[in-house]
């Protein structure tokens, strides 16, 4: 890895307001004391990073296989507490041409396991002026419930169009009939929940869904491309139009993975071709200067990747209001 520091070479056109004729956008949701959604523009494609809650998790997820000492020295570092902390968890929805893309769709319904605070992106794309019947496509970028779970609320099927195209990796809908959780570090109920909800969701929605190998072209400029390590059909959504980039990396990246992208993520069903996908994807990132967008970043999660001496810099944008 270069010594150099990589630096963001262009920036979107970040304009909150030249956005509101394309989504509506609504004022916040009752009780938001802070924005929960945040636009911007990739060319001629519209993008809505909308957060859906947030997860308390243990910060021993953060890198299970990490001395506990250097965890706690990172966590002290980032001002973060000891034991457990807030995740952010953010989707996207894109508008390219005629198609309204949501991308990833949160958690839902809490799986009895104490996440009061996430499930929130139905009544916040209400909130927003976004129709559920306008959306044309949903790519997933993987089924871990927290990705697929605001398409199993009741009522939600029915309000989405019948039309409705959901494109997700082949190796995604295989790997979910017999799941493989012999090298997760989960808290306990977490198996059993994700079983339960890719069950769900495969049985609800398989008449909609359209598979892919390893790349497939959704709408204009915007592309699934599969990584696997996260689950074998983790897949990552790459944005271009008009010269500029975006990147959706959903669980391909942690906050904690740019200063130690070699620390295994308590999700991660085959952590070390994870590891692998995060260096491939961060040095990608930091040599073209393109956005990044991920899951579980803090929101709005909109930000470039740098490279400082042995490891990778996160670097957000300052907020366009």
């Amino acid at each position: 890895m270069s010594q150099a520091e990589t630096r963001p070479r262009k920036n979107p056109q970040q304009t909150n307001s030249s956005l509101e004729n394309t989504f509506h956008l609504g004022k916040p949701g009752t009780g938001e004391l802070v924005p929960s959604r945040y636009a911007l523009r990739i060319g001629e494609i519209d993008v809505l990073v909308v957060s859906d809650g947030v997860l308390p998790l243990p910060t021993k997820m953060l890198g299970h296989n990490a001395d506990a000492a250097d965890r706690a020295a990172w966590l002290d570092d980032m001002f973060l507490p000891p034991d457990a902390y807030d995740w952010a968890l953010n989707v996207v929805v894109v508008r390219s041409g005629e198609q309204t893309i949501l991308i990833d769709a949160g958690l839902g319904l809490d799986p009895d396991l104490n996440l009061p605070r996430a499930g929130q992106l139905i009544k916040r794309l209400e909130a927003a002026g976004i129709d559920l019947a306008s959306v044309t496509d949903v790519v997933l970028t993987h089924l871990h419930m927290d990705h697929i779970g605001g398409l199993l609320i009741d009522g939600v099927k029915d309000s989405l169009r019948p039309d409705l195209r959901i494109h997700v990796a082949a190796a995604e809908i295989k790997f979910w009939e017999a799941p493989d959780f012999s090298h997760v570090s989960m808290p306990p109920g977490f198996p059993d929940a994700l079983r339960a909800a890719a069950k769900q969701f495969s049985k609800e929605y398989r008449g909609q869904l359209r598979l892919f190998d390893e790349e497939y072209e959704v709408a204009p400029g915007v592309v699934v491309h599969r990584t696997g390590g996260h689950t074998p059909g983790h897949s990552v959504v790459r944005l271009a139009s008009g010269g500029e980039r975006l990147t959706f990396a959903g669980d391909a990246v942690f906050a904690v993975g740019f200063e130690h992208p070699d620390w295994y993520n308590g999700f991660e069903h085959d952590p070390e071709e994870a590891a692998r996908v995060r260096v491939r994807l961060l040095r990608e990132l930091a040599a073209n200067g393109e956005l990044l967008v991920a899951t579980h970043l803090p929101f709005p999660s909109v930000g470039h990747v740098a490279v400082t001496g042995d490891h990778f810099r996160w670097v957000p944008v300052f907020w366009d209001y």
